[in-house]
């Protein structure tokens, strides 16, 4: 199976966990990180096409960043928050490939699925990740964290820097 396969969002999602028994469990650790407090600064990681992450991906690009941006500004100087949440559970029909298969399959018959994981649907010119900084040179630094997260996600980011003079309230 190929990541193309279930890349783009066709159709209704299925949201409804309630009536399922064994629902996966979400991977993303934490949706923020590092210190609240006054920044200057808000880099933005934003997606140009309509397109569905799955939870994997978005907790990959969540670590990327946050490892690469905590060896410059250190733990205190820089405050992460992810912008997405994978409600949709995607589902799979696995096939056997082995010899003999055919007899314990049905093929396209009764092709409901098993719940696999979760995705989130990101439209286009969304935000999936900011990070707040302070200075030019972590500016820089957050940049350079978040473009290499960008290769954990399908599709193409964009990065965008915001002259933020806010408080992140706790």
């Amino acid at each position: 199976m190929h990541g193309a396969n279930y890349r783009d969002g066709k159709g209704q999602p299925f949201t409804r966990k309630q009536y399922i028994k064994g629902k996966p469990q979400i991977k993303i650790a934490k949706f923020q990180g590092g210190k609240r407090g006054n920044y200057q600064y808000c880099v933005q990681l934003l997606m140009n096409e309509k397109i569905q992450l799955r939870h994997m991906a978005i907790e990959s690009c969540r670590l990327a960043a946050n490892k690469t941006l905590e060896k410059t500004t250190g733990e205190s100087g820089y405050y992460s928050r992810l912008r997405v949440y994978p409600h949709n559970l995607l589902r799979e029909n696995k096939m056997i490939a082995a010899a003999g298969a055919d007899r314990l399959q049905e093929g396209m018959r009764r092709a409901w699925g098993k719940a696999t994981s979760l995705g989130a649907r990101v439209k286009q010119g969304q935000c999936i990740m900011e990070l707040y900084v302070n200075t030019e040179s972590h500016v820089e630094a957050a940049k350079k964290a978040l473009k290499s997260a960008c290769v954990k996600l399908p599709g193409t980011p964009t990065i965008k820097v915001i002259n933020w003079q806010g408080k992140l309230s706790p």
